[in-house]
């Protein structure tokens, strides 16, 4: 038992007399209820309202941390207090009238209460206060991603959560730190620990680190018509473990992000234009020029098809049937529908010009001959009949 407290009980023990004890009662009765229902609740006013003008309203103090005073539990801290003036009082009267062992039992229970009730008071208070930075945190960050073209939305998440895991961390240790928990025991566990799903978990690992290079090297974003490998579609998804695709057919391909950054990415949205080839021959006998500005002209007026830059035509390769030529030609806002639009508007318009100017577009044939000779077809039996061997006799 504390000192003081051993002091409060000798002196109330000293009152005997019935009409001292009844003075002495009504003044801590009186006393008590000044305390906790005028006093207490105007000193914890008073004590949020300093801090929120001090404090959260000066100049230097960042805009979201004002938004963390709800933090400040102003009626758990006065019920507390008034809750401790009452026990206290109860204690005092109970010394006072004679009920020493009851008030004992009341204060050794009260001594092994009271330390684990601090210790929980502070973990409120640590998570609290995780819960307000997290807050702060997010607030800023978002603050600054709208200030900021280095960061976009899929980034400003993963640099979220990454603090939001590093703030819940230093709060867990800091926790454990109250409750008496040995840390370095803890963290050569966990060391140890680490090492064993590391090795369970490599293609995991590699993808969870490969997701961060993604993340810093942001060779794509959300919306995105890209190609890794064979693959190709929208990126619909990114996370710190894989990428998700949507490609023309309405299917989803899940990539490793392990396997994406070691894969040929194409990104044909990220100059918001693609240029397309499509390839058609003309024939030998047809003038080349004349096709190419056919051809050219064509590809002029389209609705999928830009006008700057310019298309072009060019021939490229002498073809078994053909001789070969090139349109090429710009897109915007590239996408798997619009370039499939626009080759199938060219392919059209490119094939009723040629018609119209009488190009022809000539096609692989097969001639199949067959020797004739001078009296016709004959089917000859080429069978020939084996001689047969007469005996000769030598008459005398």
């Amino acid at each position: 038992m504390a000192p003081w407290v051993e002091d409060l009980r000798s002196t109330l023990a000293q009152f005997v007399s019935t009409e001292e004890r009844i003075g002495i009662s009504a003044a801590l009765v009186v006393l008590a209820l000044g305390l906790a229902l005028y006093l207490a609740p105007r000193l914890v006013s008073r004590a949020r309202t300093t801090l929120h003008d001090r404090v959260f309203e000066h100049p230097k103090v960042p805009d979201p941390v004002t938004d963390v005073t709800w933090m400040f539990p102003t009626t758990i801290i006065v019920r507390t207090l008034q809750v401790a003036i009452f026990v206290g009082t109860g204690l005092s009267l109970l010394w006072l009238w004679g009920f020493t062992g009851l008030a004992d039992d009341v204060v050794s229970v009260l001594t092994i209460a009271l330390p684990n009730l601090a210790k929980i008071g502070a973990t409120l208070v640590l998570f609290a206060g995780a819960l307000a930075g997290t807050n702060v945190l997010e607030e800023q960050l978002d603050a600054y991603a709208k200030n900021s073209e280095n960061i976009n939305a899929h980034q400003q998440g993963i640099a979220f959560r990454v603090l939001q895991v590093v703030v819940l961390l230093a709060v867990g240790m800091a926790t454990l730190t109250v409750w008496n928990f040995e840390i370095g025991g803890i963290l050569v566990g966990a060391g140890f620990l680490g090492i064993v799903v590391g090795m369970a978990a490599r293609q995991t690992l590699g993808s969870l680190i490969a997701g961060f290079v993604l993340m810093f090297s942001r060779p794509f974003e959300l919306g995105d018509w890209v190609k890794i490998d064979d693959a190709e579609g929208i990126v619909t998804d990114i996370t710190i473990i894989n990428t998700r695709l949507s490609n023309a057919d309405g299917e989803t391909v899940v990539f490793p992000n392990d396997r994406v950054t070691n894969a040929k990415i194409t990104n044909r949205t990220k100059r918001n234009r693609l240029r397309l080839r499509l390839d058609v021959g003309i024939d030998y006998e047809t003038d080349i020029d004349h096709a190419e500005e056919v051809a050219r002209e064509a590809l002029t007026d389209l609705q999928f098809v830009e006008g700057v830059p310019e298309p072009q035509v060019m021939p490229t390769t002498f073809g078994d049937s053909s001789i070969g030529l090139q349109l090429l030609f710009w897109i915007t806002n590239p996408s798997a529908p619009r370039r499939m639009r626009a080759k199938a508007e060219v392919l059209r318009n490119v094939k009723t010009a040629f018609d119209r100017e009488g190009i022809k577009i000539p096609f692989p044939q097969r001639e199949l001959l067959a020797r004739e000779e001078a009296d016709g077809f004959q089917l000859r039996n080429e069978r020939r009949s084996r001689p047969v061997k007469k005996s000769v006799s030598n008459e005398d």
